[in-house]
């Protein structure tokens, strides 16, 4: 790959706008920037969740394999036209899911972000993804977003959820579950 960043500062963009993967400029608040910004965001909060000691092993690999893909992801988003997310990226992401959710006990109420460090940064991780995935649809009612960039995102923000489920067992807390309060 060699040198591709030997120089961080460019200055072209302190006129507030960016180039796209294409070689087109656009504002730095564009639709589209912010979609594979915010998927950005989205992988630096699964780093902090892979930066908990607590998580294991097959949480550590699957989230991984997902921070490449989001780098994916971000990379179809900047470049239109490209194609880097693809139906059996979603597949894995369903196995994972269903792999994760089958030993835990079924959801009867809603659970409240937290339960230990790590459930709650995967939970802030989610909450980021969801984010991500409105982003995109917002994209995608202007411009041409393939179909599997929005269904990746909605299948991982379910992923992440079970996730936190179990890494809220794991690392010996509990889920919070909601209570409605009555006034």
């Amino acid at each position: 790959m060699g040198n591709r960043l030997s120089k961080i500062y460019t200055r072209t963009g302190d006129d507030g706008s960016t180039g796209l993967g294409d070689g087109n400029r656009v504002g730095k608040d564009s639709l589209r920037v912010n979609a594979y910004g915010t998927v950005d965001e989205a992988n630096s909060c699964i780093g902090v969740v892979l930066a908990q000691a607590s998580v294991a092993e097959a949480i550590r690999r699957c989230l991984t394999r997902v921070q490449h893909q989001l780098f994916d992801l971000g990379g179809e988003l900047c470049i239109p036209g490209m194609e880097l997310i693809f139906d059996a990226d979603i597949d894995a992401l369903e196995l994972d899911l269903d792999g994760f959710n089958d030993p835990l006990p079924p959801l009867k109420d809603f659970i409240l972000p937290g339960g230990s460090p790590s459930a709650a940064a995967c939970h802030v991780a989610r909450t980021v993804v969801r984010r991500a995935e409105r982003d995109t649809i917002a994209l995608s009612r202007q411009e041409f977003v393939r179909p599997q960039a929005i269904r990746y995102l909605n299948r991982l923000s379910d992923l992440l959820f079970v996730i936190a489920r179990v890494l809220a067992r794991a690392d010996g807390g509990n889920e919070v579950l909601w209570e409605r309060q009555h006034r």
